[in-house]
């Protein structure tokens, strides 16, 4: 009797839970249509952890942070006298007026321009462009605090387009160096300076090339290129990586425009750095020289000299009683190797001696009537870039 009424209540049960699962399926159907999705995709888990806003690639501002401080504007001034007018070298204005410098005094003005800076030490020393302070007769930089100081020119090398300055201040930021020689193509850079005056700016960009030289704006070139805005007043400023690591000193711009077109140029820390470390010890670069002239060799001065190959580069001219010509270089030699090393490009040439100190020995390998012979040299110090005598 029991087990019949048990029997009873679970029949009763099963009943009503079908009742109730029909009802709800009649007035809920959603519920019962669960599907499996055709594929399985991954999500992310939920709650999204929090991201920190100063860490790229969402933002920059720890590395302008750490860099911006130290990174100033320069304002340079000079006194240029203005030229006459050109009727007042008129011959018959002369004769019925007389010698124009007796009659009138000539004007001067001031004439002011804009550019960038790097403070690289806290004993006050900053590294800028050549081009910035050049023929400047009075430099005032402005850091970012608001503090402002007189600015005295330590050296300067026209020939990479550096210079050095000094200023009095205690406290002072330093930017911290990257390594330039390790920029690869892609990686991000931004650009920090004072374009146009408007105060201190930051473009972002990446590093477009490395080593960009035979641009005719220096020497000795080995650029970074950059497609981080750089407009005018941004000369000498700062180029960092994404951490906020000098990299690069902002130095030039290809414009037709005369404004930022995606092209431009910084030298890198490497050559920066070592160009301020011979200014600051011997007031200038020391630079090995010998005195020699020398050009990629063409086909047709392959076919010239009867040259087999289009290896080296051609002499075509030797200062007398230079280094070269006391070695017995002679016009028409062909350079093959400098102290060992290939020599495929004129530029090659200039930057394997110029690396070279004043009285080191050059080993010089030429080709000379299809026979090799091997000369030495001894390097002096190359002369400054506006006496640099033609061969």
């Amino acid at each position: 009797m029991p087990l019949q009424k048990n029997l009873s209540y679970i029949a009763q049960a099963v009943v009503l839970g079908l009742a109730i699962a029909f009802i709800v399926t009649y007035l809920w159907p959603e519920i019962a249509r669960h599907e499996t999705p055709a594929v399985d995709v991954r999500q992310t888990p939920a709650p999204l952890p929090a991201i920190h806003p100063a860490s790229g690639p969402y933002s920059y501002s720890a590395a302008v942070d750490r860099a911006s401080p130290a990174v100033v504007n320069i304002n340079t001034a000079k006194v240029v006298t203005v030229r006459t007018h050109p009727f007042f070298d008129d011959p018959i204005f002369r004769q019925f007026f007389g010698n124009p410098k007796d009659l009138i005094t000539p004007r001067k003005r001031i004439e002011t321009s804009l550019g960038s800076g790097v403070i690289m030490s806290d004993k006050g020393y900053i590294l800028t462009n050549h081009h910035v302070i050049k023929s400047a007769d009075a430099i005032q930089v402005s850091l970012q605090d608001g503090r402002m100081a007189e600015a005295k020119v330590v050296g300067s090398d026209p020939e990479t387009d550096i210079a050095v300055l000094k200023i009095n201040l205690k406290k002072l930021p330093v930017i911290t160096l990257g390594r330039s020689d390790g920029m690869r193509v892609g990686d991000v850079v931004l650009a920090i300076g004072n374009p146009f005056g408007v105060g201190q700016t930051v473009t972002m960009g990446i590093v477009s090339a490395t080593g960009r030289n035979k641009l005719g704006i220096s020497t000795f070139e080995n650029f970074i290129q950059t497609d981080a805005a750089i407009n005018p007043g941004n000369s000498g400023g700062a180029l960092i990586d994404a951490e906020g690591n000098l990299v690069g000193i902002n130095t030039a711009i290809f414009s037709r425009s005369g404004g930022n077109q995606g092209i431009g140029f910084a030298i890198p820390t490497s050559l920066a750095e070592s160009i301020m470390q011979e200014i600051l010890q011997h007031g200038r670069p020391l630079r090995g020289w010998l005195g020699v002239e020398a050009q990629a060799i063409t086909p047709q001065i392959a076919k010239a000299l009867e040259l087999e190959k289009s290896e080296g580069v051609v002499v075509v001219g030797v200062m007398r009683d230079g280094p070269a010509h006391r070695a017995g270089i002679q016009p028409g030699d062909v350079i093959i190797s400098i102290d060992g090393k290939k020599i495929t490009e004129a530029r090659q040439a200039l930057l394997a001696i110029s690396s070279r100190k004043p009285g080191s020995r050059v080993k010089i390998e030429v080709l000379r009537n299809g026979e090799q012979v091997r000369l030495e040299a001894v390097a002096i110090e190359r002369p400054p870039k506006e006496t640099v005598p033609n061969p």
